[in-house]
């Protein structure tokens, strides 16, 4: 089997309302924005993929693309492993075209990636992930909504310039929704993006101090309280609260995986296949992640067919506990997520993400759609 060709679309989805993402603040999304890549075979099996976009910066990015796929073999993805650090090198983060390859290997297969990839799971248990600073009575009233939706776990946002007012938030929901549903809290540190509005930063003081109020306020997790390259930073904090830590969703390949695994700066690492690896070296990351004794549970937060990647790895791994489910009403809501798709991730009764039964990622591309909100860039 040999790639052919490949064709791809910059995608603007309108979002129902305005979105107003906790990482770029005083920048309010609009649409769901996104590069979807077919890449055509020989054989006539397609595989898709899609990377997370911001406003045309993309375009060029398939003809680059092209350079590195066409006639070659979509079975040898560990050659492809190279290829793309190599697109790197050269302007692209192209670690989401391995979605597709391995898309096509499981519609010639007959069977999802998952159970290619070890099949330890069918399912996995949601966390609703919010994605804007929210006043305490607002994000109360979301989170009994979401509650009542059936999520057993909500994730916060902190960020706030005053630590008391991030404290008060979490304060009022763990009041609201009780001891039993786990609460997450994101501080967005990682990877800062400026210019655009404040954005307060956190050093390991600030870190340290807040690790003590949300481990009283029983949280099961705080989620990128530093720099993303703070290694020695992220392990003194790390060692030195029983609350668990985690991070990662922007290191990128096996080296920073390696140093952030090795020197147990996180107690939960979060790489997303269509950001930092993979699925090919996501499976080895999660490897090395379980030899230390560390959670992988990964990054979902891009569009519905990054989500579909992410929990097929989900669904191959025995060391994850919990799928991102990225929800914020009015703006963020599973159809727009999924929009390019036939019909969106939805949880079941229990609070889980069933794994899609159909071969590669499981999903049906909805073209139809894709051409309507899509300029065609090759």
């Amino acid at each position: 089997m040999k790639i052919v060709d490949l064709e791809a679309y910059l995608c603007h989805f309108p979002l129902p309302a305005p979105f107003y993402p906790s990482w770029i603040p005083g920048v309010p999304s609009m649409n769901n924005s996104l590069l979807l890549v077919r890449l055509m075979t020989d054989e006539g099996i397609d595989g898709y993929t899609a990377s997370v976009a911001f406003l045309s910066e993309l375009k060029g990015a398939p003809d680059l693309l092209k350079v590195f796929l066409v006639e070659r073999d979509p079975f040898k993805v560990e050659d492809f492993v190279r290829v793309f650090r190599s697109a790197r090198a050269v302007g692209v983060r192209a670690w989401f075209m391995d979605v597709a390859l391995w898309d096509i290997i499981g519609k010639a297969a007959g069977q999802p990636i998952y159970r290619l990839m070890g099949g330890y799971r069918d399912r996995v248990k949601a966390y609703a992930s919010t994605g804007e600073l929210r006043e305490p009575a607002r994000r109360v009233e979301d989170a009994l909504a979401l509650v009542e939706k059936g999520f057993k776990a909500i994730k916060l946002r902190i960020r706030s310039a005053d630590p008391r007012e991030d404290i008060a938030v979490v304060e009022a929901v763990r009041g609201a929704v009780g001891p039993d549903i786990d609460i997450m809290v994101d501080a967005n540190q990682a990877w800062p993006i400026h210019g655009f509005a404040d954005y307060p930063s956190w050093d390991l003081k600030r870190a340290m101090t807040m690790v003590k109020e949300l481990d009283r306020l029983g949280v099961a997790w705080l989620e990128e309280p530093l720099g993303m390259h703070e290694y020695d930073a992220l392990t003194t904090l790390t060692q030195s609260t029983p609350l668990n830590i985690s991070g990662g969703e922007m290191n990128a390949d096996l080296g920073e995986f390696r140093e952030l695994i090795g020197r147990r700066c996180y107690d939960i690492i979060q790489p997303d296949v269509t950001l930092s690896c993979g699925l090919q070296n996501g499976k080895k990351i999660a490897g090395m992640a379980e030899a230390a004794g560390i959670v992988l549970n990964p990054h979902t937060w891009t569009n519905g067919i990054g989500f579909a990647a992410n929990l097929q790895l989900m669904g191959a791994i025995p060391n994850c506990t919990y799928c991102e489910y990225p929800i914020e009403y009015p703006g963020w809501v599973p159809e727009a997520r999924d929009a390019m798709l036939s019909q969106p991730f939805e949880i079941d009764e229990e609070g889980f993400v069933p794994l899609p039964e159909g071969p590669g990622l499981g999903i049906e591309v909805d073209m139809e759609k894709v051409r309507a909100h899509g300029e065609r860039v090759a």
